[in-house]
């Protein structure tokens, strides 16, 4: 008994609370979205050369919108630590032919993860409607592609190129360093007519293992800017060191631990691998914030 109460009925009172918090969430669309990764690149981290055919890559994007995807990122060149980067006649081989297919295949939007502006342009025109940049508008010729395709844009922070980020990144307090670097580009972007922003203060990318921890507790401070924030922790190296080395593979648990705080700290986009699963954490942790 609990304080009176039958211990099944207080299991089905907690149940339907948590129903009815769901159902609001739902009506009012405050859920968190999911971004899902597919990568056409032999050399990813996680899932290098696992979808390199675009009949392998066209089944698992369905998969991940029958999970619940929000929308596909497709990506053509690993941006890993350590990575060598690739032509850009190669990036357009890798990810023009798939997005054609996604297009014709997916009812949710495609997202391009290139920082290339010809690979940009040409996977618009393919289809996408989103630009994910790691470089984070950096390059002009990339503003001049996202202003006159009126593209969506995730700006991303990356400290250094991704051959050597992650050698001894150092700042002077990374949240304030990142805001800063924020506010150049989103004042770069308007100027050039890019206005639907999303930013990613990009875990992992030149970030040490505090620096990735300090993001994500003072993730909130990030949302001043008025633009959704994207959070990519899925399967990333910060959870093995967490977790005694564990490989890509077995960093499941980690990456809702990671996604679920994200959300709590103001996420309104997560990036993963593992689509079902973190999308089942999110939908209890969202409707326990919301409630």
């Amino acid at each position: 008994m609990l304080s009176g109460i039958s211990s099944t009925a207080y299991v089905v009172r907690i149940f339907l609370r948590l129903l009815n918090a769901l159902l609001r969430m739902q009506q009012s669309n405050l859920s968190t979205k999911i971004m899902g990764v597919l990568n056409v690149t032999p050399d990813s981290f996680s899932d290098g050369g696992a979808f390199l055919s675009i009949d392998a890559a066209v089944a698992h994007a369905l998969h991940m919108q029958q999970d619940g995807a929000d929308c596909i990122d497709i990506g053509g060149e690993s941006t890993r630590p350590g990575s060598e980067p690739v032509s850009e006649e190669e990036e357009l081989r890798r990810v023009i032919p798939v997005i054609k297919a996604l297009r014709a295949t997916l009812s949710i939007p495609l997202s391009v993860d290139t920082y290339k502006p010809a690979v940009a342009r040409e996977a618009l025109q393919a289809g996408a409607s989103i630009i994910n940049d790691v470089t984070g508008l950096s390059d002009q010729a990339m503003l001049a592609v996202a202003g006159n395709a009126k593209a969506s844009v995730v700006i991303m922070h990356m400290k250094g190129k991704p051959k050597t980020m992650q050698e001894s990144p150092v700042y002077k307090d990374i949240v304030t360093d990142i805001k800063d670097f924020f506010r150049e580009r989103i004042a770069q972007a308007r100027e050039a007519g890019v206005t639907d922003l999303i930013l990613d203060p990009g875990i992992g990318f030149g970030k040490t293992l505090e620096h990735n921890h300090v993001i994500l507790r003072r993730l909130r401070e990030f949302t001043e800017f008025g633009f959704p924030i994207l959070i990519g922790v899925s399967r990333k190296s910060f959870i093995g060191a967490l977790t005694g080395g564990m490989p890509p593979s077995e960093r499941l648990e980690g990456t809702i631990a990671a996604s679920v705080i994200a959300a709590g700290n103001g996420a309104s986009w997560v990036r993963v691998h593992d689509v079902q699963e973190c999308k089942r954490a999110l939908l209890i942790s969202d409707a326990i914030h919301n409630a």
